[in-house]
């Protein structure tokens, strides 16, 4: 079954769980503004009942594995923060993006705060401000939110209420929405009067170059990091590719061609290099392609889940791969050769179907091939998980972890 299909079964499977579940339906109180740039509004309160039945259920059910988390204790209060930004890979062009911000409804003045940074979506709404339909930002709040943690995720540009197209695995966009999302959120906290002195981060597959890529930012500008941890990080998407390109595995995931698809466009957009996509993809499935890519409406099925019959056959030369412009691109998209501070966490399966083992490891090996080697990175594996389950395994070793270090 494709990448594809299962989207629309995860679709139906989320709307049936709207049905049965509290939606965030909360009075509604309108937008608040707090600078020129960052306004919040209030979306709704999720309750203990509602969040150990993630845990308990939907996470299980969506995910397909049976794992232990910590109960909730205490209803978190959700709110969509909208926050001026900009685009750096096309001269600082000014954005308006979008992401949740998550308090627990516990009354006190601090919490420790951990950033949740979301895996790849195909709907445009699928992401942290919509968590109705997220359900791995569900499991996000649920465990950590749940647990008296300030839960915060950025959408991404063009992801949520942006009005761009999305810049899917652009790291420089990726490290400025995270971190000005973190900017407007402690801004919306400090109107609150809510301190949270300990920043934890964590993220799933795409998210998780994503935390690593926001990891490098805030140790650049200065900012503390308490710990970082990641499950199913491509830390470097130039490898990763590759390896789905010229050594296949036999348990490869049938939607790896969306990466290609989402990817090429997205560094057309955002690079500004016309027609690179088109150099990628073969004519047949070029405006299919484009439409998956802009979200317009297409035929899912139609989508190939063969990599050779949607990439053009001179990019399986390794070569040829290399000295392309998307291949020179996607070179530049690693999140792990830099001397890091923060101790991280890179959780990885054993069976995932997108992420190899040797991927999982890759940042811990290099930052140990340093000298005498740096230790602060730690490749952790999950044993047999799929690409799903590796993320619903780690979140609660996160969660241990993040405790450790809270108190």
């Amino acid at each position: 079954m494709s990448r594809w299909i299962s989207l629309i079964l995860s679709l139906v499977f989320l709307s049936g769980l709207l049905l049965h579940t509290p939606k965030i339906t909360a009075q509604e109180t309108g937008i608040v503004q707090v600078s020129s740039g960052v306004s919040y509004q209030f979306l709704g309160r999720w309750d203990v009942a509602k969040l150990n039945q993630v845990l308990k259920q939907d996470a299980p059910k969506f995910f397909g594995v049976n794992v232990t988390y910590t109960p909730a204790v205490n209803a978190v209060k959700l709110y969509r923060v909208t926050y001026s930004s900009v685009i750096p890979e096309r001269g600082n062009k000014p954005i308006v993006a979008s992401g949740l911000l998550a308090i627990p409804d516990t009354g006190a003045s601090s919490y420790p705060m951990m950033s949740y940074q979301h895996g790849t979506v195909y709907g445009k709404q699928q992401v942290p401000s919509y968590p109705e339909q997220s359900p791995e930002t569900q499991l996000a709040l649920a465990q950590f939110g749940g647990q008296g943690y300030i839960v915060i995720g950025a959408d991404y540009f063009g992801m949520g209420d942006s009005k761009e197209h999305e810049g899917y695995m652009v790291k420089g966009s990726h490290q400025q929405a995270t971190y000005d999302m973190l900017m407007a959120a402690r801004a919306v906290l400090a109107q609150m009067k809510i301190a949270s002195p300990k920043l934890f981060i964590g993220g799933w597959s795409q998210g998780g170059f994503v935390t690593m890529a926001f990891l490098e930012k805030l140790e650049s500008a200065g900012v503390t990091v308490t710990a970082a941890a990641t499950a199913s990080a491509p830390v470097d998407v130039y490898a990763t590719l590759s390896g789905f390109l010229d050594f296949p595995r036999k348990n490869d995931a049938d939607w790896v061609t969306t990466l290609f698809i989402l990817s090429s466009f997205s560094y057309e957009n955002y690079y500004g290099v016309p027609g690179l996509a088109h150099s990628l993809l073969k004519d047949e499935y070029y405006e299919l392609s484009r439409s998956a890519y802009e979200r317009t409406p297409f035929d899912a099925t139609k989508v190939p889940t063969d990599v050779h019959k949607l990439i053009r056959d001179e990019y399986f030369d390794p070569q040829f791969f290399a000295n392309s412009a998307y291949g020179r691109i996607v070179a530049q998209a690693q999140t792990y050769r830099w001397i890091i501070k923060s101790p991280v966490r890179n959780y990885y399966g054993e069976t995932d179907e997108a992420i190899t083992p040797g991927i999982g490891k890759m940042a811990m090996t290099y930052q140990r091939a340093i000298g005498a080697g740096n230790t602060k990175v730690e490749a952790i594996s999950t044993g047999d998980t799929s690409h799903r389950g590796t993320y619903a395994t780690a979140v609660p070793q996160w969660k241990v972890w993040f405790d450790s270090l809270a108190k």
